[in-house]
């Protein structure tokens, strides 16, 4: 479990991958010693396992399955990436409640500067809508957001100065692939409203 905080960004120091699998290597500024072997992170919203840890590198496999509903497989030596540290009983509770497990796939349609933040516009598919509300959580790459409004298949976001700095949203650029989950509170509720 997660919050949607983002408390370091990590970079991508290796990815190899197998036939279908990937494995990758990511430098953090955590104290790798405090994260067990078995621990679960957040890697831009993905919940990946700790598989192996040295020095400040954190060593995470993918699944073919990972990779095939997440922006991963985009991945390549240097890309940044936003990671999280799962929630323990007791943590403040500062983003809203987050799985890490990526929905689907959007990518940066535009950003704008909105004085010193910045408006972005995110396409995302199509099957999601039901999910997603104005005013309602989203969590792009891992981030806890707020979405300001939504068309079709678009949704529009405005992100702070402290977040543009502290995510790698900072560097985002049109163009970019972008992890999404949506808020399970919407996907409770709209399963039970399917369910006669």
């Amino acid at each position: 479990m997660f919050t949607g905080i983002i408390t370091d960004i990590g970079i991508v120091e290796r990815i190899e991958h197998s036939a279908k699998d990937a494995q990758l290597a990511i430098s953090t500024g955590y104290d790798v010693s405090q994260i067990a072997i078995g621990a679960s992170v957040a890697c831009s919203g993905a919940c990946l396992t700790v598989t192996e840890k040295k020095k400040n590198l954190l060593v995470f496999d993918a699944s073919y399955e990972t990779l095939e509903k997440t922006a991963i497989a985009a991945w390549e030596k240097g890309t940044r990436v936003n990671l999280e540290k799962s929630m323990k009983a007791g943590d403040e509770f500062g983003g809203h409640i987050v799985t890490g497990h990526v929905d689907g796939v959007g990518k940066i349609i535009s950003r704008e500067t909105a004085g010193e933040s910045a408006d972005f516009v995110i396409s995302f598919p199509t099957e999601l809508k039901k999910f997603i509300a104005a005013k309602g959580s989203v969590v792009l790459n891992g981030t806890s957001l707020t979405v300001n409004d939504i068309t079709d298949n678009e949704l529009r976001i405005t992100i702070i100065p402290h977040t543009l700095q502290n995510t790698t949203f900072g560097t985002a650029k049109p163009g970019d692939m972008v992890n999404i989950e949506v808020d399970i509170l919407a996907r409770y509720v709209a399963r039970m409203l399917e369910v006669k």
